[in-house]
């Protein structure tokens, strides 16, 4: 909703604990936790679990999203400690 943009592999979306929240402890989120969808990816940088989701777009191939092109690592591993990019 603010044009922030960020983009994960599909392997990555289908990982068991990634999950699209709309709601928390059975409320919905308010705006200043995401509301009205954000994603949670716990394996990953925090930039990498979007908030304010207006859309999900699906490609054949990646494209680097806001942190992405400013120097953060597009796979964001936090087991890696991969969080700049190389």
């Amino acid at each position: 909703m603010d044009g922030y943009t960020t983009c994960l592999a599909l392997t990555d979306l289908l990982e068991d604990d990634v999950t699209p929240a709309y709601k928390h402890e059975g409320e919905y989120l308010d705006v200043s936790l995401g509301a009205p969808l954000r994603l949670v990816v716990p394996n990953k940088y925090a930039y990498k679990s979007a908030m304010w989701i207006e859309r999900i777009t699906f490609m054949k191939t990646g494209r680097l999203g806001y942190w992405e092109q400013r120097g953060y690592s597009d796979t964001a591993d936090v087991w890696r400690n991969d969080r700049y990019a190389k």
